[in-house]
C-alpha cells in the first residue's frame, strides 16, 4: 500500500507543469558558499568597470543601443545573481519581489498644462479685442497676428510639446476662418523646410554608420583639451567652410550638428535629458551664435547676402567691387565677434565639463581601435561629400540645394545605409520640425502678404521722422527695429524680402550714406538667425537636436543676437568711418 501510494505521488509529480516544479536545492550553507565567489567576482568586475569609466577620457565611443527589453535582458545575463534564478530565494521571496518592483510611481500629468495654455490664449485674445488694430490692417490680418502672438507665447511657456502646440494653432487659424487650409500649410512645399528634414536624415547616417564618431574623435584629437577649445575649433571650421557652402541650413544639418551630437555623447551628454548640459547644450549655442559672424565674413557665406545687395541696387545703393567691399567692411567686427562669442556663451551658459587634458590621447587611441572606415562610412562620406559639392557649384549646373539633398538621401536609401522604416519614418525630430516650422513659416508669410509687417515698419519710420533726430541715432534705431521685427518671421530670406527695401529707403531718407545703409542692414540680416528656434533653418536644426530647452533657446538667442548687433554697430561704425564709408 505504501509502495502504491509512493508510485501515485511520483506519477502526479511527473504530470505537474514544469513551471510549478521546485528544483532540487542543496542545503542553505552550501548554496551560500557556492554563491560567495560569484558575488565577489561580480563585485570585482563592477569595481574594475567603474575604474575604467573614471579613467576613460572624452574620446567618442560607441554605446550599445537597442530596445529597453533587450538591454534589460543583457544586464540580467551579465549579473545572474541579481535575477530570479538566485538559489537563495524562496517561493515566498519570489512572490514578494514583483510586488515591491511594481510599486506605484507618480506619473507626470498628461495633456495640456492649463495655466500656460490659458496665459498664451489670453494674450492673443487681449490683442484681438482690447488693442486697436493699426490703420490699414484688415480684421483678418489682426486676428492672424493675435493667433501668431499666442503661438509664440505658447512655444515659450510650453503647455504642450512644440509640434503639438503649433498644430493647435494651425487648427485655430483654419477653424476661425482666418486662413484657408491651403494657405495655412502653404510652407509644406518650401524647399528650406525639406532641406531641414533631409539634413536630419544625413545626421542619422552620420550616427548610424560611425562616421560621425570618427570625425568627432578627429576633432577631439586636434583640439579637445578643453570644451572651450572645441567650441573655437568648430566656429573656425564653419568660417572656413562658409564661403563655399552658402546654405547655413545645410552646414548645420549636414556637418556641424552631427559632429556636435557625437562629441556630446562621447562625454555622456545625451539630448532631452539632464545630462544635456554637460557639453551638448553649450556647443550648440556657441556654434549657432558664432554663425552670425561666420556668415557675415564673406559675401557668399549666406544665401541672403547677395539678395540684400540686389535689393539695394534697385534703390540706387550700389556697392562698388561688392566682394572686396563686403569682406573689408565685415572683417574687423566679424573677427571680434568670432573671438568673443564662444567665451560669452561659456560664461553665461557654461558646460559642466570644462577641462579634458587627456582627451586627445584617448581620442587617438579610439581612432586606432575603430580601424579603417567601413563600407557604410565610405558610402556616407562620398554621398555627403557629393551633396556639399552640389551645394557649392549647384547653381552653375541648375541644381538647387534641396535637390542636392534629395539626391543624397536617395543614394543612402538605395545603398542600404539608411532604412526607410527604421531610420527615416521612425526619426521623430525630423517630422516634428516639419510640422511646427511649416506652421510658423505659413503664418509669418501670411502676415507679410497682408501688409501688417510693412504697417509696423511705416509706423516706426513715421515716429522717427517726428523726432527730428540726426542720421546717426535714427540709423541705430532703424537697425534695432529691423532686428527686433525678426521675432515675427520664421525665415531670414522672408524677412529680407519683406522689409529690407523699406528700411534701406528709410535710412537713406534719414541721411545715411547709401553704401553704409545697405551693408550695415545686410550684416544685421545674419545677426538675428539664432534669436529663436524658428528664426532660421539652422536654428530649427540646432533646436531639434534636443540639447537646449525652449526657454534657454530664447534666452541665449536674445543675448547672442543683440550682442552680435552691438558688435557691428559699436566696433563697425568707427571702422567704417576709417574706411571712408561716411
Amino acid at each position: 500500500m505504501q509502495a502504491s501510494s509512493s508510485a501515485l505521488m511520483q506519477q502526479r509529480h511527473a504530470q505537474r507543469p514544469h513551471a510549478l516544479r521546485r528544483p532540487a536545492q542543496a542545503p542553505l550553507g552550501l548554496r551560500r558558499l557556492a554563491a560567495a565567489p560569484c558575488a565577489n567576482q561580480h563585485q570585482h568586475q563592477h569595481q574594475h568597470q567603474h575604474q575604467q569609466h573614471q579613467q576613460r577620457p572624452c574620446a567618442v565611443a560607441s554605446r550599445p543601443r537597442g530596445p529597453a527589453p533587450a538591454r534589460a535582458a543583457a544586464a540580467a545575463a551579465s549579473f545572474p545573481g541579481d535575477g530570479a534564478g538566485d538559489g537563495d530565494s524562496s517561493p515566498k521571496d519570489d512572490a514578494v519581489a514583483p510586488a515591491a518592483a511594481a510599486a506605484p510611481q507618480p506619473q507626470a500629468p498628461r495633456g495640456v498644462k492649463l495655466a500656460p495654455a490659458l496665459a498664451a490664449v489670453a494674450a492673443g485674445l487681449a490683442v484681438k479685442f482690447l488693442v486697436p488694430a493699426p490703420a490699414g490692417a484688415t480684421p483678418e490680418a489682426w486676428s492672424l497676428f493675435a493667433i501668431f502672438l499666442s503661438t509664440i507665447l505658447g512655444l515659450v511657456l510650453e503647455p504642450l510639446p512644440v509640434g503639438a502646440w503649433a498644430f493647435c494653432s494651425l487648427t485655430a487659424v483654419v477653424a476661425t476662418g482666418t486662413l484657408p487650409f491651403a494657405s495655412a500649410l502653404s510652407a509644406m512645399t518650401s524647399e528650406v523646410i525639406w532641406l531641414i528634414v533631409i539634413s536630419f536624415f544625413f545626421a542619422k547616417a552620420f550616427e548610424k554608420t560611425g562616421l560621425g564618431e570618427r570625425v568627432a574623435n578627429l576633432f577631439v584629437a586636434l583640439m579637445g583639451r578643453s570644451t572651450l577649445g572645441l567650441a573655437y575649433g568648430l566656429a573656425a571650421a564653419e568660417t572656413l567652410v562658409g564661403p563655399a557652402m552658402p546654405s547655413t541650413t545645410a552646414r548645420a544639418g549636414g556637418i556641424f550638428m552631427p559632429i556636435i551630437a557625437l562629441l556630446a555623447k562621447g562625454q555622456g551628454s545625451e539630448p532631452d535629458s539632464p545630462s544635456r548640459r554637460r557639453l551638448g547644450a553649450f556647443l550648440v549655442q556657441s556654434q549657432l551664435q558664432a554663425s552670425s559672424f561666420s556668415s557675415n565674413l564673406f559675401l557668399t557665406a549666406s544665401a541672403q547676402n547677395l539678395l540684400c545687395l540686389n535689393i539695394a541696387a534697385k534703390l540706387g545703393a550700389v556697392v562698388p567691387d561688392a566682394f572686396a567691399t563686403w569682406f573689408l567692411g565685415a572683417s574687423l567686427p566679424s573677427l571680434v565677434g568670432l573671438a568673443l562669442t564662444p567665451l560669452l556663451v561659456y560664461k553665461l551658459y557654461p558646460p559642466e565639463v570644462k577641462e579634458t587634458p587627456e582627451a586627445p590621447a584617448a581620442a587617438r587611441a579610439r581612432l586606432a581601435q575603430m580601424g579603417p572606415p567601413s563600407r557604410d562610412e565610405r558610402v556616407t562620406l562620398a554621398t555627403i561629400g557629393g551633396a556639399v559639392l552640389l551645394w557649392i557649384f549647384g547653381e552653375a549646373v541648375g541644381c538647387p540645394a534641396v535637390l542636392a539633398a534629395m539626391l543624397g538621401l536617395t543614394t543612402l536609401l538605395c545603398t542600404g545605409v539608411l532604412d526607410w522604416k527604421q531610420d527615416c519614418l521612425g526619426y521623430g525630430p525630423a517630422w516634428d520640425t516639419l510640422v511646427w516650422f511649416a506652421v510658423l513659416i505659413s503664418m509669418s508669410a501670411a502676415l507679410s502678404q497682408a501688409g501688417l509687417i510693412n504697417t509696423f515698419a511705416k509706423m516706426a519710420g513715421d515716429a522717427l521722422a517726428g523726432m527730428s533726430l540726426g542720421w546717426g541715432p535714427a540709423f541705430a534705431i532703424l537697425n534695432l527695429a529691423f532686428f527686433s521685427l525678426h521675432y515675427l518671421f520664421a525665415s531670414q530670406t522672408a524677412h529680407i524680402g519683406a522689409l529690407f527695401a523699406a528700411f534701406t529707403a528709410m535710412s537713406i531718407a534719414a541721411g545715411v550714406p547709401p553704401v553704409l545703409a545697405c551693408l550695415c542692414l545686410s550684416y544685421n540680416g545674419n545677426c538675428f538667425g539664432g534669436i529663436t528656434h524658428f528664426a532660421s533653418g539652422q536654428a530649427a536644426i540646432y533646436y531639434g537636436g534636443g540639447y537646449c530647452s525652449l526657454k534657454e533657446f530664447f534666452y541665449m538667442g536674445a543675448v547672442g543676437g543683440y550682442f552680435a548687433l552691438a558688435v557691428y554697430l559699436v566696433v563697425g561704425m568707427p571702422f567704417w568711418k576709417f574706411l571712408g564709408w561716411f
